[in-house]
């Protein structure tokens, strides 16, 4: 009996807030017959996306509740609703998810208020399965109707809630076409800082260098020192220019990577960093390396980690993990330091299809312009994922997923 009245307690919980939320629903379908017609009438497609969103976040309150009773997820696959108002209603009319939700709204106008009937459930359940149980020794039998309410009303809102077969393939193509422009926008940049480095530097050193040349042959044969000096002077032109060129082509792909490979390219990086960096790759050290692009997305994220928390974080010590996974390649930077990863940054590394775990996006630590946002975007353009924790106080933890066949 007593275990009959804890399991009626604890399904009485969801079967209230589902009262509530279908009282709610009620009510939000008043409001959305209104928005719909004031729609109609132009005015009101100002009102919908936002109306549409309202909707999302009943479902979402929902979805928490089937799982917090049955211990499953169910999954969400809507499409951003960002944007101009056009992009924004285009999103609402596309978005399968919308008319499943409004399916479940409706739906649940009429078996939201199963929870009603557990209050004369507990009433004669006391009585009775007191008796039941204390004078004829048999099972509980009216207070377990109450966890199977809440089992039925939790089955029905799971299958209607459930994104249809066609909203995860809707949220991945919206998905990719984001990372699509994200990654045109990186290679519009590199290419604009490329050709700036080309032509405000080597190719300003190598004209410097053609008429230093040109100026020592005419010295030749009539000044010998003029013309020597001259020569040296072109030489270190020569030199500096080829520096440069190192530089920039290093920006495109770190030739270290080449000849090292990424456990010793990031090496060489930690013992540059300026901080106590520990590196574990022993599962990179044998067997296939990962695809060019693959290690070079890895080892540009290991440098901005380890740059952005020598220079802004006050780390003293860093590690640097890289795991070969099934399903590509794990990288992981951990430093010691004061947290607090700048939320602009965030944003723009979810715009690019990253991740950043709740309540670890506050200002402070990273000023606006570093490379988070540029690893977010390097990551999603293969199709990885880049998660950043860093909580006031740290540590700061930067996560990337760069999926990849081994």
């Amino acid at each position: 009996m007593r275990e009959a009245v804890i399991q009626a307690a604890r399904a009485t919980r969801p079967l209230a807030l589902a009262v509530a939320l279908a009282f709610g629903s009620i009510l939000f379908i008043t409001v959305l017959l209104f928005t719909v017609t004031v729609t109609v009438a132009v005015v009101g497609a100002v009102l919908l996306p936002e109306t549409v969103l309202l909707i999302r976040r009943l479902a979402g309150a929902k979805r928490r509740l089937v799982t917090e009773w049955t211990g499953q997820e169910i999954p969400e696959a809507y499409l951003p609703l960002t944007g101009p108002l056009l992009a924004r209603l285009g999103a609402v009319a596309r978005d399968p998810c919308t008319y499943a939700d409004l399916r479940w709204m409706v739906l649940y106008y009429f078996y939201g208020c199963l929870g009603l009937l557990a209050v004369p459930l507990w009433l004669v359940g006391l009585i009775a399965d007191g008796a039941w149980c204390g004078l004829l020794r048999h099972r509980p039998a009216v207070l377990p109707l109450i966890g199977r309410l809440a089992d039925l009303d939790a089955a029905w809102s799971a299958a209607l809630l459930r994104p249809p077969r066609g909203a995860q393939l809707s949220l991945r193509v919206a998905q990719l076409t984001q990372t699509r422009a994200g990654a045109i926008a990186a290679h519009e940049a590199e290419l604009r800082r490329i050709e700036r480095d080309l032509h405000d530097g080597t190719q300003a050193r190598l004209v410097s260098l053609s008429m230093r040349i040109g100026l020592a042959r005419r010295a030749i044969g009539t000044d010998e020192e003029s013309a020597r000096r001259l020569l040296d002077d072109a030489q270190r032109q020569a030199e500096e220019a080829l520096t440069e060129l190192r530089h920039v082509v290093r920006g495109i792909h770190p030739p270290i990577l080449s000849d090292r490979g990424l456990p010793g390219a990031v090496r060489a990086l930690a013992g540059g960093s300026g901080l106590h960096v520990t590196v574990t790759a022993d599962q990179l050290d044998k067997g296939p390396r990962a695809p060019a692009a693959v290690e070079a997305a890895a080892y540009f994220v290991v440098a901005e980690a380890l740059t952005n928390a020598a220079r802004h974080s006050g780390a003293d010590r860093a590690e640097v993990q890289l795991t070969r996974t099934a399903a590509g390649l794990r990288v992981t930077v951990r430093d010691d330091g004061k947290g607090g990863a700048p939320e602009t940054a965030a944003t723009a590394g979810q715009e690019a299809g990253g991740t950043v775990r709740p309540g670890t996006t506050t200002s402070g630590t990273v000023p606006p312009g570093t490379g988070l946002p540029g690893m977010h975007r390097r990551v999603a353009a293969l199709d990885g994922t880049l998660t950043v924790t860093s909580p006031p106080g740290g540590p700061t933890i930067i996560e990337a997923e760069l999926p990849c066949a081994w």
